[in-house]
């Protein structure tokens, strides 16, 4: 009998036609399949005890695995090949089998699953296949299933998508069968467990000094400010950033579907959504949570993600006294935001004209800071753009700092451009300098384009 690393080995390359290798390949996950349900059978409801610390629950599954694996006849194996399967069979019970090790990549930034034999990850803004790879679909299902019972969701034909999110916080979406053909598919976006800060978006390049400099008085100021951009263009980081911003004598309550703010502030109250039980009820959406949040007396809302009906809620709160407000939106471009907020008013089931709506987002929005994710695979601050108020039937706009597009690329691929200032001075300068903080008319000096801004091209 070859050693187990050998059995991995003639698995990758059984994918290339060794059909003999395969069927060894197939027995030793045949052994690991049966020793896997001996352990959990064996356990019963003591793997879901709570009660249970980690540490007890640990050397709970490694005595029922040696206990298994004795009961497994004529299956001569080495010691180093014994400790690779106890430790593969124990990832399965403890953690989330094949991809325990990527989760614990602090490179990886998402993992992917496609199917079981079909796993990419996220490395420093690209997708790369993985060579991680489940035993059959069932193993898959019951990894997903033990993911969203932690946090008291539940998947089945009944609810085939769910998400749910890790006990670190990293975010999960997952859909079965009937829904996904050829699926199960699992997507985990990584919670950084330390968020990247102002600096590292500065050292990346999504951020300049300046822009920083600028970002952190106008959100001391209470402008309220919408963090725009698409999926993966790192909205909630930069939403991070800004709500750190805020000092620490303010009340802030932020409300999301799955909490992922890291804030640290001392007087923070986190709010999430919650999904409809078994019955269909107790549903708490986004919506309810902005309501009951202008009853808890907020300086800040920090809302994750607006994406529906609670965007008219986060206006009113906006009009009313609660500046400071900020939220995401999934959107293309700064006029693409406004253009998607008043969508999302419509949607809170209210007759407004369009007029009405535009005025409130007018009165309402300060600033909106749009990220994009590059070419390159890096997340860039794109545009910091000004809401002027209305032009007739229009709300107008006005750019303060653009990226440079136009300075081209280096030998590596990587773009070379970098927010720069259009020149102009924000209208809300006057109200800044009201509340004690000023912008210097230095920050607004103009600089060169390598080309015309409106010619940029936002892929």
């Amino acid at each position: 009998m070859s050693s187990l690393s050998e059995r991995v080995a003639a698995a990758k390359a059984a994918e290339t036609g060794m059909d003999g290798v395969a069927q060894e390949d197939s027995a030793a996950q045949e052994l690991r399949r049966r020793l896997h349900f001996k352990v959990v059978e064996g356990l019963g409801p003591s793997l879901y005890d709570r009660q249970m610390s980690d540490a007890e629950l640990k050397v709970r599954v490694m005595e029922m695995l040696d206990w298994a694996l004795e009961s497994e006849e004529n299956i001569p194996l080495s010691r180093l090949d014994r400790e690779s399967l106890l430790r593969e069979i124990a990832d399965d019970v403890l953690g989330y089998g094949p991809i325990d090790p990527l989760l614990a990549d602090p490179d990886v930034s998402e993992v992917m699953v496609n199917g079981p034999y079909s796993v990419y990850v996220e490395r420093e803004g690209k997708i790369l296949r993985s060579a991680a790879r489940f035993v059959d679909t069932t193993h898959l299902l019951r990894i997903i299933e033990k993911i969203v019972s932690q946090v008291g969701r539940r998947i089945d034909e009944s609810t085939p998508m769910v998400d749910a999110r890790l006990p670190d916080g990293s975010r999960v979406n997952a859909i079965i069968h009937p829904l996904a053909i050829g699926g199960p598919f699992l997507t985990i976006r990584k919670f950084s467990v330390d968020p990247l800060t102002e600096k590292d978006l500065i050292e990346k390049g999504a951020l300049t000094e300046l822009t920083a400099e600028f970002l952190r008085r106008s959100t001391q100021g209470k402008l309220n400010i919408i963090v725009s951009g698409a999926t993966g263009s790192g909205k909630t980081t930069m939403l991070n950033v800004l709500s750190g911003y805020i000092p620490d004598d303010e009340r802030i309550v932020t409300i999301e579907d799955a909490a992922e703010l890291q804030l640290g502030q001392e007087h923070v109250l986190t709010l999430e959504a919650r999904p409809a039980n078994l019955e269909g009820r107790g549903m708490v959406t986004i919506r309810d949570l902005v309501r009951n949040s202008l009853r808890m007396r907020p300086d800040r809302i920090v809302v994750g993600e607006a994406r529906g009906g609670e965007a008219l809620d986060m206006l009113q709160a906006m009009n009313t006294g609660h500046d400071g407000s900020l939220t995401t939106i999934h959107s293309n471009s700064p006029r693409d935001t406004l253009a998607r907020i008043e969508t999302m008013v419509l949607m809170a089931g209210f007759d407004m004209p369009v007029r009405a709506i535009r005025e409130q987002v007018a009165g309402a929005v300060d600033l909106i800071v749009h990220l994009h994710r590059l070419r390159d695979g890096t997340r860039r601050v794109t545009h910091i753009t000004e809401v002027l108020g209305m032009e007739g039937e229009v709300v107008t706009t006005q750019d303060v700092f653009l990226f440079d597009y136009g300075m081209g690329v280096d030998e590596d691929g990587f773009y070379k451009g970098y927010l720069k200032s259009t020149g102009l001075r924000p209208s809300f300068s006057k109200k800044l300098e009201d509340s004690g903080i000023a912008l210097q008319p230095e920050m607004f000096a103009p600089e060169g384009f390598a080309r015309e801004a409106d010619s940029f091209d936002l892929g």
